[in-house]
């Protein structure tokens, strides 16, 4: 029933593309997929699973689950929802989200420490699970929204890629979402309620970070004009730097309206 949705179909081919045009399988090679217990993390997961099938490259799944330490945690559910795909989730038991809301943390953001020590986790894990390849769940959006992020909150402009290597090429990160439209996977599991379990973000920070400020703002954007998504993510890979400012000299980094060193 799943298979034959016209809507998991699109995802399923974008998917394919994403993977062809990027390169990021190799034969026979072991994947690490992070799961976050979101809608996107999960889509992902099940549509490498069916993949696996008509691939021409073959390759094994191993999904990891770096639980962040909330009360309320759904760490068993997502344990029996990857055994029904006929995987063994590996689960990590943190306390990296109460450490990044607490005192200790003053200098960075909840969700930005709380993420780097989830990263860095998942890292770890699928190097000693002898994946060097570790898939995650970013979508078209996640990667538009991370290139107005760094713009607006580190002056700086970058953003996630689809395939990229790490430690001389010893992990690589892909994201085989990356064509994929985050209201095609919303649309999926609304339709799909069964397949997809709503499992609550326990996280005090979930609805007021930073990220659901740009959403709402590019929302706003994408409601005037349906080309606008595109346009961006076409963008970052139509750099001009003849038109892009260089940085100024180590000397002239400091800002003398506010005293500070700018990033």
């Amino acid at each position: 029933m799943l298979e034959k949705n016209k809507n998991y179909t699109k995802i399923s081919k974008a998917v394919g593309r994403a993977a062809f045009q990027y390169r990021m399988f190799d034969s026979g090679e072991r994947i690490a997929v992070g799961l976050s217990g979101g809608k996107d993390s999960l889509t992902l997961l099940r549509v490498l699973v069916d993949r696996q099938r008509i691939s021409a490259i073959p390759y094994t799944l191993h999904p990891v689950y770096v639980d962040p330490g909330f009360d309320g945690g759904f760490d068993q559910d997502l344990v029996r929802w990857c055994a029904e795909l006929g995987l063994s989730l590996t689960v990590e038991k943190t306390t990296h989200g109460p450490l990044a809301h607490s005192e200790e943390n003053r200098k960075k953001s909840p969700c930005f420490l709380c993420a780097l020590m989830r990263r860095k986790r998942l890292f770890s894990i699928a190097g000693d699970m002898g994946c060097r390849t570790l898939a995650l769940g970013h979508t078209k959006d996640d990667i538009i929204e991370t290139l107005f992020m760094n713009m607006c909150y580190a002056g700086k402009i970058g953003t996630m890629v689809p395939r990229q290597d790490l430690f001389k090429g010893r992990l690589r990160i892909i994201r085989p979402l990356s064509l994929v439209d985050e209201q095609q996977i919303v649309k999926l599991t609304r339709t799909f309620p069964d397949l997809f379990p709503v499992f609550s973000n326990p996280c005090p920070s979930a609805a007021h970070s930073k990220r659901r400020q740009i959403k709402g703002f590019l929302e706003t954007l994408y409601r005037q004009d349906k080309k606008i998504k595109n346009n961006v993510f076409r963008s970052m890979g139509n750099v001009r730097m003849e038109y892009m400012l260089q940085s100024p000299p180590e000397a002239d980094c400091h800002n003398p309206h506010t005293g500070e060193d700018e990033e």
